[in-house]
């Protein structure tokens, strides 16, 4: 977190605060205070998040020294994303935030705007105009090999796919497109993640990432036809790290998405709340098993 002393008095009209947008090596200090913070990033995450919108990342600073920070990521005209939102611990209570929240807001204007808060903060969300969708629960477990992982699908690396079949289905589970975020995404490097897809045929059917974080690895997106495609992916990409942890952000509003958590034995482990400032995207949420992120949806 911010070394820099916090004086007594700063008031959000100091013009000793200033927010500027963010450039690579600050959405690397942003990452470091989300580890702080406990939400367990990527470690590879700097370079696909910034990719998805490179004006969509603030920094608050104090003459000059980063305090906090949000993202505003705009995902084409209509849609937009809230996350990375962050005030080092010494400088909260000096409404930096909300100049940082309003930045953000103001930046993606009029689109339908998501983002995954902790439950305690709905009602502050509701004053900025957000309504609950629903939740998204995190799932904590063990890695194992499973013989059957392949429950008749075929999964294959994600490369081996041309990237338009994958943006198309990533689409078609998202709210709208992201090709820059999604080509980043599935390009990490390959030491600290894997990327699966699922065919039916020639058909895409399924479409997983497993990423290494400080603590485990993160499964997001893992967006599949059915429970027995998520299933595929799911064993596929976990066989490999046995006895290691695993996350999965599941919407509870699918319960085939639960179930394949809980057959699993994975833990409840930390809740968020799904809001817009809109209706909630046309999106298939059968098809939803796994959240890409909670920063970036």
């Amino acid at each position: 977190m911010s070394s820099v002393p916090c004086p007594l008095h700063a008031t959000p009209a100091d013009p000793r605060f200033a927010i500027r947008p963010m450039t690579p090596r600050d959405v690397d200090i942003a990452l470091d205070w989300a580890a702080t913070e406990g939400w367990n990033p990527g470690l590879d995450d700097a370079r696909p998040f910034f990719a998805a919108d490179p004006h969509g990342f603030f920094v608050g600073t104090w003459e000059g020294a980063p305090v906090g920070c949000i993202s505003a990521v705009a995902y084409g005209d209509a849609f937009g994303f809230i996350g990375l939102y962050i005030v080092c611990p010494q400088w909260r209570g000096k409404g930096f935030g909300m100049r940082l929240w309003n930045e953000g807001m103001a930046y993606l204007g009029a689109r339908n705007v998501g983002l995954d808060g902790v439950l305690a903060q709905q009602p502050n969300y509701r004053k900025s105009g957000f309504v609950l969708a629903y939740r998204n629960v995190r799932y904590e477990g063990v890695a194992s090999a499973h013989e059957d992982h392949a429950d008749g699908a075929t999964i294959t690396d994600a490369r081996n796919i041309p990237f338009d079949r994958l943006l198309d289905y990533d689409t078609r589970a998202f709210a709208c497109a992201r090709p820059a975020f999604l080509r980043a995404w599935l390009s990490q490097p390959q030491e600290h993640a894997r990327a699966l897809a699922a065919l039916d045929g020639d058909a895409v059917c399924g479409l997983a990432v497993m990423r290494r974080c400080g603590t485990g690895h993160k499964i997001g997106p893992l967006f599949a036809d059915d429970l027995s495609t998520a299933r595929a992916l799911y064993r596929a990409l976990v066989c490999v790290l046995p006895g290691e942890t695993v996350f999965l952000d599941v919407p509870e509003i699918n319960p085939a998405a639960v179930a394949l958590a809980v057959e699993h034995d994975m833990q409840s482990v930390f809740e968020t709340a799904r809001m817009y400032t809109r209706a909630a995207p046309d999106v298939p949420l059968a098809h939803v098993f796994g959240v890409t992120t909670f920063e970036l949806g």
